[in-house]
Formats: structure tokens, sequence, C-alpha cells
């Protein structure tokens, strides 16, 4: 993997049910230093505190670098890609345009991810997280149904991947594994909620990327899982994650990387939790 724009991704456990008062408290922090947001007041809104908790990460990361909030700003593109960039102060201008924070943020159910690379603005930019929980919509349903309900996102070399004789639990990680690869795809390029996925072609055997058809060139695929114990009131929930981060390098050819072990992930994703996030509330607004 290139040592070139190092990418670091933040996975974030909302492991627990969580406390109004703990709503209130990073909601307060979100509405005073994510000043390009603004996320509606609603403490019920399990949607409004995974909204809440996703972005606090970026201001957790700056944290973690030592860079007081009054040295940063966040920046986005027409298409809303969002970048971080520091006060320049004393730094050399080669070393400042090197310094952009390009970040992709991503949400769901449990889970809450933030991709992040550092270099010039124009390279950073182009990342994406992927999120897709392992588990059929609306719950109760068959994997075969749940299959179908996801077939017009699929182009029919994917379909073929996800054949019934394979056993359910091959078709569901498969297909959530194709999911994910489209959604960071689709999120790095900044294409909007609309995006046909079925224009994206994802060869899994053959690792092989293809959008209208053109081989997509030049990208970094990240595939890894993530397995979260919640509390849901008094019982503990094992969900398991398909996660996927795309950045675009510009090689010649697209490259599928995959991480199977917790080892293969330490060096560059850190998992944290609510009461780990919640601790370091005070020191996030200095």
């Amino acid at each position: 993997m290139s040592t070139d724009c190092p990418i670091l991704v933040w996975m974030l456990s909302l492991n627990r049910e969580y406390t109004k008062e703990e709503y209130d408290a990073c909601h307060k922090v979100v509405d005073d230093c994510v000043h390009h947001l603004k996320i509606p007041y609603d403490p019920p809104n399990a949607d409004s505190f995974r909204q809440v908790m996703t972005h606090m990460l970026p201001l957790l990361m700056m944290r973690h670098r030592r860079i007081p909030r009054a040295k940063w700003r966040d920046c986005q593109t027409a298409n809303g890609k969002h970048w971080i960039e520091q006060t320049p102060d004393d730094m050399p201008p080669e070393k400042f345009l090197h310094s952009m924070i390009g970040y992709h943020l991503a949400f769901e159910t449990s889970l809450c991810g933030m991709a992040m690379t550092q270099g010039i603005q124009r390279k950073v930019i182009n990342i994406g997280l992927g999120i897709k929980l392992v588990a059929v919509e609306p719950r109760g349903v068959s994997v075969k149904t749940y299959t179908e309900s996801m077939a017009h996102k699929l182009t029919p070399v994917e379909r073929a991947l996800i054949t019934p004789d394979l056993g359910d639990e091959v078709v569901l990680r498969r297909l959530c594994t194709l999911l994910a690869l489209k959604a960071a795809y689709i999120k790095a390029i900044g294409q909007p909620a609309g995006f046909d996925w079925a224009r994206l072609e994802f060869d899994i055997p053959r690792e092989a990327a293809r959008g209208d058809g053109h081989p997509l060139q030049g990208w970094e695929f990240r595939i890894f899982r993530a397995s979260l114990g919640v509390a849901r009131r008094d019982l503990l929930v094992e969900e398991h994650y398909q996660c996927v981060c795309a950045f675009f390098r510009g090689t010649k050819e697209s490259t599928f990387v995959w991480h199977d072990s917790a080892k293969d992930l330490e060096s560059w994703v850190q998992f944290i939790n609510i009461d780990q996030m919640v601790k370091v509330i005070p020191k996030l607004t200095a």
C-alpha cells in the first residue's frame, strides 16, 4: 500500500443506549464547533444521535493531533467533499500545501465512521467510506427476498456472484460487500443520493471494478469487517458490518486490499465507543 496520503479510519461503536444528558453534551459540542452543519435538536431520535456522534469524529481526530479548534477550518467542494485546512501560521508553503486533511463520514445502525487522509487538497478529497450492516432489511424477511429487493443496484455479473445455491450466509456477506464497495466509491467521487448504483460493477473474484462499462483505474479499495457487541436493554446483541474505504491514488490499476483479521487493522483503524467519546468532550472545544 502506498505511503503517500496514508489512510486512517476511526470507527465509533454506539455500543449501548445513550442518555439525554449525553445527547445534550454531544449536541452542544457539534453546535458550537461544527459550523457548516446544523443538526436539529431531537434527543429521543436515535438517528439524530448517530449524526451528532459521527460529526464529532473530525473534532476528535484534530484533538488527537493537538491542533486547537481555532487553528483549523472545515472546507467543502461544490459537490460536498470535505477537507480540513489548518491555519498556515509559521508553516512553510510546501508543508501547508501537503497539510490538507480530506475526510468522509458515514454511519449505519450502531457504527459511525470516518475515513481520512492527509496531503494535497485535490488528492485528499477523493476518499469515501461505505458501511453495511450484514443483515436483511426489513428484519425478518428472507435473504432471498432481501437480495431480490437489492437486485436493481447490481449488474448481471454481480448477481451471478450471489446465487441462492451458495447459501444464505455467503449470499448476504457478498451482497453487503458489493453494496459497501459501491457506497464507498460513490461517496469518494461526491455523487448525489440518486446515483444509479447499477452503473458500477465490482467483479470481486477478478478484483475488477467498472463504471459505465469502463475500467475504474487508479482506485484503492480497502475491505474490512467490524464486529460489535451492542447492549440493547437487557440483551447483548452481536452485529457484523462490512466496511470499505475507497481512495483514488491515480495508479495504473485499481487495487483491492482485504483485511481479514483484527491485527491487519491495528495500524490504520481505530475503534472507540460512546464512553470514550463522552469522556473527551471537554477537550474537543479547546
